[in-house]
C-alpha cells in the first residue's frame, strides 16, 4: 500500500492546535520545505500561494486515503464543487514538490493552497521567513 503524503504548514503541524484531527493516523512527520509564498491571514491561520519562496512545515504520511476526506472537510475544500461549478473553495488541494531541510527533493505531497486573489481578498500579510505559528 502506498502512503498518502500531505504537506502541512499551519494549524495541522504537530505542534499546533488542529493536529489532533490527524494525529492518530500519522505514520511519520518530517520537517520539510515547499516552494511557495506564505501569508498570515487575519482569520488566525495561514495560506500558501505557488511561487519560489521557501515555506517551512511538515511532510505527514498516512496509510489510509480516507484522511484526505477529513482534511478536505477541515480545510473547506470540496473537489466535486470545483469540478461541477467552478466555485472557489477556501483552499484547493494540489500535489506539490516537497524538499528536505537540506534542499534534497523528497517527493510529491498534497497541500492546501490558495490563489493570490483569495489571499488578497482575505487581507493576507506576507511571511517572508516562511514560518507560521499560532499565537498560543
Amino acid at each position: 500500500m502506498q502512503s498518502i503524503n500531505v504537506f502541512v504548514y499551519g494549524t495541522l503541524k504537530p505542534d499546533e492546535t488542529s493536529y489532533f484531527l490527524c494525529r492518530d493516523s500519522v505514520i511519520s512527520a518530517v520537517p520539510a520545505i515547499v516552494r511557495a509564498a506564505l501569508y498570515h491571514l487575519p482569520l488566525g491561520y495561514p495560506a500558501i500561494v505557488p511561487g519560489n519562496a521557501a515555506t517551512y512545515g511538515y511532510l505527514l504520511s498516512f496509510n489510509d486515503r480516507a484522511i484526505l476526506e477529513i482534511l478536505d472537510d477541515y480545510e473547506q475544500h470540496d473537489p466535486e464543487t470545483i469540478a461541477l461549478f467552478g466555485l472557489d473553495n477556501n483552499y484547493d488541494r494540489k500535489e506539490i514538490e516537497v524538499f528536505a531541510l537540506n534542499g534534497d527533493f523528497i517527493g510529491l505531497a498534497w497541500a492546501y493552497v490558495m490563489t493570490l486573489d483569495q489571499v488578497d481578498r482575505l487581507n493576507g500579510i506576507p511571511a517572508p521567513d516562511g514560518i507560521w505559528q499560532s499565537k498560543k
